[in-house]
């Protein structure tokens, strides 16, 4: 039987991303540095040969792990967000970070303790992946505030951060202490919020 290249991609797509879950289950219960290859491979069913066939090293999967996630995220803000008007938008944005942490609970409990940390090979590749996240919501509020839907002394760049950094915190701490809660509610909640700072500005 002849497999075709679209064949072969799809299978090295399909394997990438069963060690991108793998690596994430992983790091996120033991932590980088107790995760080993073999822990991952283990974990995705596969031989420890087809981790380094697809990636140089531990520390080369996770930081593609870390542009795979980030940037889905990023896509995800970019197809909510088009062709809406700013209020409606950033109501969308809100809603698109709760739904995309919700499916990638793992990652994002992972992102969430590797922004803090400073000394890891990939930081400024964490640094370029969240600027360009952040960037999307940036382009929302600097929409609002030229169009006046929002405060004129509204601080672009803060405002976007904490957007950015309050779902992301919000949503872990849902997910973790009281995941029966639907997602609607606590959308409503981090609605409220950006209203409340937006009208007292």
């Amino acid at each position: 039987m002849t497999v075709t290249t679209d064949g072969r991609t799809r299978r090295r797509a399909d394997t990438r991303q069963r060690l991108f879950e793998a690596a994430v289950e992983l790091i996120a219960e033991q932590g980088f540095s107790a995760t080993t290859v073999d822990d991952i491979a283990l974990r995705a069913g596969v031989a420890k040969g087809t981790v380094y066939y697809n990636f140089k090293s531990k520390t080369d999967l996770f930081e593609e792990l870390l542009r795979h996630g980030i940037g889905l995220l990023t896509d995800d803000f970019r197809a909510a967000v088009k062709g809406l008007p700013p209020r409606e938008a950033v109501a969308a944005l809100i809603r698109s970070q709760l739904e995309y942490i919700r499916r990638y609970r793992a990652f994002a409990q992972l992102l969430l303790s590797e922004m803090w940390r400073t000394n890891r090979e990939w930081q400024q590749t964490l640094v370029l992946l969240r600027e360009q996240a952040i960037g999307v919501i940036a382009e929302t509020v600097r929409a609002g505030v030229d169009s006046g839907d929002l405060p004129a002394d509204l601080d672009v760049r803060v405002a976007s951060s904490a957007l950015f950094g309050v779902g992301l915190v919000v949503a872990v701490d849902w997910l973790v202490f009281t995941p029966e809660r639907p997602l609607e509610d606590v959308e409503e909640s981090l609605l409220a919020i950006v209203r409340r700072v937006g009208t007292t500005t």
